[in-house]
């Protein structure tokens, strides 16, 4: 009994900070680019590499592809920094694009019966809104599409 107890307060202490973070940290919307849908071992889930402009976007010319980068929230939307001494995640550079994808990818959990959103059809982006924290992954809050130059979140209840 003691020890369910103690698993409790854990859960729920992990659970308390999650909820702090999403309230105090900055959030953000960024483009994905799903993959891999599924796993049947861990359940239901949309994993998402996010798509971010790069901030100040210097010439594609003479840099390295893979660049670290410092994250931020700039107009309600997910912003990179090359910054290689952030000890932030790296990117991937894409010329002539002003952008980067993030080489570590977000993974969404979706209810059982609900549809795979990474599934859109012509003219329809995934986005997903982030929790950025100060050190470690960024954590979805919510997926939302693009359509007709107007983000809309999903409801996948």
């Amino acid at each position: 009994m003691a020890l369910a107890v103690v698993h409790m307060a854990l859960v729920g202490a992990l659970g308390l900070k999650l909820m702090v973070d999403r309230a105090r940290l900055p959030r953000a919307w960024a483009r994905t680019a799903p993959y891999d849908p599924s796993l049947p071992i861990r359940g239901r889930y949309v994993r998402l590499r996010l798509q971010v402009p790069i901030a100040g976007a210097p010439s594609a010319a003479g840099l390295d592809p893979v660049r670290g980068v410092r994250l931020r929230e700039a107009g309600g939307r997910l912003v990179a920094e090359v910054d290689d001494s952030s000890g932030r995640p790296t990117a991937r550079w894409q010329p002539g694009q002003g952008s980067a994808v993030l080489s570590e990818p977000v993974v969404y959990f979706i209810p059982e019966h609900a549809a795979d959103p990474s599934v859109r059809p012509t003219g329809e982006q995934l986005w997903a809104e982030v929790t950025i924290p100060p050190h470690g992954p960024l954590r979805p809050i919510r997926l939302g599409v693009w359509k007709d130059g107007q983000l809309n979140p999903l409801d996948l209840r």
